[in-house]
């Protein structure tokens, strides 16, 4: 499936998910589609493993939780700040290391203190790995 890209989000320091200074982090890219998704492009290495040549199941729930987490800030001017209250992952296939592979996430409901969303883990055939749901209070800034 193709995606039209709107805008890339920032990546922070040592963040294990998108830090560009963390050395064994997933250093993902994080890309805002015209369709109010996010999309998550990473490469994850032998440092994420769990059993030999796969990754590890934590680091697949991490990088779907930040998916989910970031894609509230899909096609707004304002920073919405976050945190996760609930996390439900679910395992298809096993993840392989050294490929790119990509998170697909999107907002399904939003109220004034809560959101929740749901992300697919793809493999670069295409097939769904794993699958999240997750519950995300608002935060206020100060």
């Amino acid at each position: 499936m193709r995606y039209q890209i709107a805008s890339k989000q920032p990546n922070s320091r040592m963040c294990l998910v998108c830090g560009l200074k963390n050395e064994h982090g997933l250093k993902a890219s994080f890309f805002e589609t015209e369709s109010k998704e996010l999309i998550a492009l990473f490469r994850p290495s032998d440092e994420h493993q769990g059993y030999p040549g796969r990754l590890h199941g934590g680091m697949a729930a991490a990088i779907i939780d930040e998916a989910i987490g970031r894609a509230i800030q899909a096609g707004r001017q304002q920073q919405v700040w976050n945190v996760t209250v609930e996390l439900k992952t679910r395992f298809k296939k096993p993840i392989p290391l050294g490929c790119e592979l990509r998170v697909i996430a999107r907002i399904t409901r939003e109220g004034s203190r809560f959101f929740e969303g749901e992300a697919q883990l793809v493999l670069p055939d295409g097939q769904v790995a794993a699958t999240g749901e997750g519950k995300y209070v608002k935060l206020d800034l100060e």
